[in-house]
Order: C-alpha cells, then structure tokens, then sequence
C-alpha cells in the first residue's frame, strides 16, 4: 500500500525546520497556533515549549557525528542537524531501490536492518508501522519508497541535489536495528541438592502472549 503523500502543512513545517537557527533549542508554540523557535524557554503559560533533541531527533543521532567528520561543508550543516537513516530488510526490492537513490545523490546515511522478531517490533515502535523501506530525516519519518516525497524532504533539509562526497566515499555496513540481547550468564555448575533437602519449586507465573510477530510490507 502507497503512503498518503505529504500535505502542504507538513512541507510548510519541513521549511520551518531547514530555516531554523542552529542554536536553536525549544520550540514555542504560541496560543494562535504560531511557532517560533529560540535558544531561551518562554516562561508564559499561554505558550508551550518543547525542548528540541539534537540533529533533529532521528533514529541515527548517535551516527550523525562521525558521519559528518570530512565532509564538505555543503553536507556538514544538514549531516549534523537532519541525519538520514535508512531502514530496510534484506530480499527487499524497493529497499535496494531507494539505498541506490540516496547514494547517487551522494547522502550519507545510516542503514539499519530488520531481520528478527526484535527488528521488527522496534521498527513498529520508530515508525508506527512495519513498512519498508522506511526513513527517517532528522525528526520526519517516512514509511514506504516514495522518492518523489524523500527528494522533497532532503531538498528542505539543505542536501546538495547532486553528490558533493568526497571520492572513494563509503557507507558504513547495515547494523541491527534492535540491540543486540545480552549474552546469557553461565549455568551454575554446582550440584544439585538432593531430593530430601531441595526447596519446593514455586508455581508458575502465568505469562500474556504476545501473539505471532506481524509480517514486514513492502
């Protein structure tokens, strides 16, 4: 299923969002409607304030410092403030088609795979959906292949519309998009307690099933 494409409010607020201050720091949302955004908190009730996360609070923040270091600086500024992250699933047609897209347009990125139970549900968690190929720049996030929309979204974001990369420019490996589980601890090797002096075992817990994991969609 095709996604709705953007409506003309959300390009205005993409706009509003390129031609924001990078010092910026709260979002101020006034009582008509009307946002502003500054490096100080307003203390009038009739407004509300929302603290801005860093490089525009994407799936790939904690990736949008190394990628920035040696790029030109027609890339740092959008880099740093709006980073792009890819998610995708392997066997994924549309997937290859819009990694493609974004390295001939020379975009760096994060690519984030789905290949487990945890992928997914950590992908319906970021994205609300299980629709892939999927992406986010900085805090918009984009479900299914639309390149008409993502070229949009990148043009307000101030990336080159041709490659401005370095030669010999790499993109760095798929990762997990859910963490990793924590290795499990050793058995205990000590014997058992005989059958005189061990404890009675407790009744079981009763457990809420989750149910099967939804297929991914693309």
């Amino acid at each position: 299923m095709r996604p709705t494409p953007p409506t003309a409010a959300l390009l205005l607020m993409l706009a509003a969002l390129a031609a924001m201050p990078a010092s910026a720091q709260y979002k101020v949302i006034g009582p008509d409607g009307r946002v502003t955004y500054t490096d100080r908190p307003t203390t009038d009730p009739a407004h509300r304030v929302q603290a801005l996360r860093k490089s525009g609070a994407g799936a790939g923040d904690d990736a949008a410092a190394p990628l920035a270091t040696g790029l030109p600086q027609a890339l740092r500024q959008p880099v740093a403030r709006f980073p792009v992250t890819l998610i995708t699933t392997p066997d994924c047609g549309p997937c290859d088609t819009a990694r493609q897209q974004l390295q001939r347009r020379g975009v760096p990125y994060t690519e984030l795979g789905v290949a487990t139970p945890e992928d997914q549900q950590a992908l319906q968690r970021l994205t609300g959906g299980l629709t892939v190929p999927s992406v986010s720049i900085g805090s918009q996030v984009m479900r299914g292949w639309q390149e008409s929309d993502w070229m949009a979204t990148l043009d307000l974001a101030g990336y080159p519309k041709e490659s401005a990369l370095p030669k010999g420019w790499r993109w760095a490996a798929v990762r997990p998009l859910a963490a990793p589980r924590p290795a499990a601890e050793p058995a205990d090797e000590r014997p058992a307690p005989s059958a005189a002096t061990a404890p009675a075992a407790p009744p079981p817990v009763p457990t809420e099933s989750i149910g099967p994991v939804p297929q991914i969609r693309f």
